[in-house]
């Protein structure tokens, strides 16, 4: 399992949803339905989502990666 943290390709809203595929090795777009579903429960998934938007540090890149 890789660490926890929000890539910078791929992503979508803030890209909490693919670092967690990432981590527990599944698609981004079935964590994507997952969350959705989750949704339609009741409970406090929009925060949650939000704090791991704010709280998931952004995926570090390799010194070679071309990038400033």
């Amino acid at each position: 399992m890789s660490a926890l943290a929000r890539p910078r390709d791929g992503r979508w809203i803030g890209g909490v949803c693919a670092g967690l595929a990432r981590r527990f090795g599944m698609s981004a777009n079935t964590m994507r339905l997952i969350f959705v579903v989750s949704c339609l429960l009741p409970g406090p998934q929009f925060l949650i989502y939000l704090a791991l938007w704010v709280v998931l540090p952004n995926e570090k890149t390799g010194a070679g990666s071309g990038s400033w």
